[in-house]
């Protein structure tokens, strides 16, 4: 089954990320910033680290807490150790996926389980409605071999996180938000098509060689926002030469979003009150990293 699009949507504008230090010191591209939550709604942020070299990586992320939405780790390539305050543990490894609700809240840390080599991958932090933010925390880690991949006519190769592309299910399905994360390997010359609904907000970013939509180019650490087109139907993505790229997309949630650091309500008082339970312990113990 192919996903044919009839009327693609343009390109709105091209983002260049922002070189910034998360965690402990952990040097991260930060493509989706604060300022484009509204644009990009339901989506928070959305970071990129690569390195092979161990001191841009190596002092992850120790423990630290999360309310109020998912975040959902892909790791390309390296070794990720994840520890919470439920007692949950997994380790990410080449080509897997961690996929956490943090809900009402959960302290977690994040360490590398190597010391050399590359370390590659993306973390994005997806929002959840007033009505689940604070449901009871979830996780699930998923091996490489357990993300759904098929091929398409033309050659591309697609890894489908969560959602659904050309027939396939992904890993993990959402209601309300309904986020599609698709990651695409083409070739060299040829072309990959996606069906979106509509009045879903979605952008590539771009993480080898070079792609082409809309008659622009999207180079290797971009991302292209994709304009919300009445009457379009999706995306097409071609290239020149073999290219890699995410596609995420998702419904917004139209909701006020009220953010302190790792806190993510809908008001002000929301986040008070994450910030007072934080500090009275009510978020649980401390994951040992």
């Amino acid at each position: 089954m192919t996903d044919q699009v009839k009327t693609p949507r343009s390109v709105e504008r091209i983002i260049t990320g922002q070189a910034v230090m998360d965690g402990a010191g952990v040097k991260i591209n930060r493509v989706l910033t604060q300022t484009l939550q509204r644009r990009l709604d339901p989506f928070l942020m959305l970071d990129n680290f690569g390195s092979d070299q161990a001191n841009d990586y190596i002092a992850g992320f120790p423990s630290h807490p999360h309310r109020g939405f998912e975040t959902v780790t892909y790791m390309i390539e390296g070794r990720m150790r994840h520890k919470d305050s439920a007692g949950n543990e997994g380790l990410l490894t080449n080509g897997g996926v961690q996929w956490m609700t943090a809900g009402r809240g959960v302290i977690h840390s994040e360490m590398p389980e190597q010391e050399d080599g590359v370390m590659e991958g993306f973390q994005l932090w997806l929002n959840l409605p007033a009505k689940d933010k604070m449901r009871d925390p979830w996780y699930r880690d998923f091996n490489g071999a357990d993300v759904p991949v098929f091929s398409t006519e033309q050659g591309a190769k697609v890894k489908v996180i969560a959602g659904r592309s050309h027939g396939v299910d992904g890993a993990v399905q959402r209601e309300v938000t309904e986020p599609l994360y698709i990651d695409v390997d083409l070739p060299a010359g040829a072309s990959f098509s996606q069906q979106l609904p509509e009045g879903h907000n979605a952008f590539i970013f771009t993480y080898r060689g070079s792609v082409n939509l809309d008659g622009k180019a999207v180079a290797s650490g971009r991302m292209a926002i994709l304009a919300n087109t009445k009457g379009a139907d999706g995306v097409t993505i071609t290239s020149d030469e073999a290219s890699r790229f995410i596609l995420i997309a998702g419904q917004p949630l139209n909701e006020p979003i009220a953010q302190y650091g790792p806190f993510v309500m809908n008001t002000q008082a929301e986040i008070f009150a994450a910030v007072e339970d934080f500090r009275a312990g009510k978020l649980g113990e401390e994951a040992q990293a």
